[in-house]
């Protein structure tokens, strides 16, 4: 989930499939709790992997031009590299939106989720403020995804689940709204918190619909591929109503390609692969370890400072996603009976 932070300164449900080595499920056999745990684990790794690329994004804003407008940074992020990862994905991706039925839908609504998502993220940090919009963006996300994991496909809301995201959640709560001595308040706070919601849920949608379209037979990369791509197909118009600051400087070139490459199209690349391995739920709380990324990139490169309460703010972070990744995070999704 891409956001510029603390270092701003500028599935109808299929069984649990085997894991594969490469790019995610197969159908196949339920493998054994050793197995699912063992990917389970690896599956988180892969989630913070994306997590820490996602958290660089505030310290690269930083280095765009001043009149160069957040909604554009989003755009660029998530247009370009939405086409980005669709080129990577290639045929795979073109064979998930040619499936049709449900799997077409799940796509559809995937991508418009990520065509919403920065548009409502990044207008939310401007009109209430980018602590505030990025607190409850970020914040939200885990209870939405968890919801409707639960609403889709009855899996079951564990209090290791929920404890880790309670205590990740107040940490990032503690070090958005400290690292910087206090909120910065918009002009429009209860807009600006009704697109953070909106901005949580479309989050949320994305990460649940990719699943499902990964559990039924697909590859994470064709999965994240076809969101992307299709999300792209209304980011890219809005980059270029809104992109001239960025795109015809030098720096913001640059800036722009490395937020399209890397926390991207890569972190996305590897956020799909840890998604094939672990719950949507447990992947939008294991997201939350990008605020403290960009803290300490803030501290380290930007020159900002953190005082105490920040510093709590990342330790519980830290303990929530311990929580998680030291115990695994196995796929566990109730079967649904056949029958009654």
């Amino acid at each position: 989930m891409p956001s510029s932070a603390a270092s701003s300164t500028g599935r109808a449900h299929t069984p649990v499939t085997s894991v594969d080595s490469s790019d995610g499920p197969r159908p196949g056999a339920a493998p054994s709790p050793a197995r699912r745990a063992a990917g389970g684990g690896r599956g988180a790794l892969l989630i913070l992997a994306a997590a820490s690329l996602w958290g660089t994004t505030g310290t690269a804003a930083s280095f765009a031009p001043a009149a160069a407008s957040p909604l554009s940074i989003g755009a660029v992020t998530m247009g370009a590299g939405g086409l980005l990862t669709l080129l990577l994905a290639g045929r795979s991706a073109l064979r998930v939106l040619r499936a049709g039925g449900g799997q077409l839908w799940w796509a559809l609504l995937g991508g418009l989720a990520v065509a919403v998502y920065p548009l409502a993220f990044y207008t939310s940090m401007a009109r209430a403020g980018v602590a505030t919009g990025t607190v409850i963006t970020i914040g939200c996300s885990p209870v939405f995804a968890a919801l409707l994991e639960r609403l889709l496909h009855g899996t079951r809301l564990t209090l290791r689940w929920l404890a880790a995201t309670l205590s990740a959640g107040a940490g990032c709560a503690l070090l958005t709204l400290t690292a910087h001595g206090g909120t910065t308040v918009g002009d429009d706070l209860p807009g600006g918190v009704a697109l953070a919601l909106l901005a949580g849920a479309c989050y949320a949608v994305f990460t649940c619909y990719g699943a499902r379209v990964i559990r039924a037979g697909h590859s994470s990369r064709a999965a994240m591929g076809a969101l992307f791509g299709l999300g792209a197909l209304v980011l890219l118009p809005v980059l270029a109503a809104t992109g001239g600051p960025l795109l015809t400087d030098p720096r913001g070139l640059a800036v722009g390609a490395y937020l399209a490459v890397v926390p991207m199209g890569l972190a996305y690349v590897l956020f799909g692969a840890g998604l094939a391995r672990v719950t949507a739920g447990s992947a939008t709380t294991l997201s939350l370890f990008e605020p403290v990324v960009a803290a300490v990139l803030g501290v380290a490169v930007v020159g900002e400072r953190l005082g105490g309460w920040a510093w709590a703010g990342t330790g519980l972070v830290l303990l929530g996603l311990l929580v998680l990744t030291v115990l695994t995070v196995p796929v566990r999704s109730r079967k649904r009976t056949a029958a009654g």
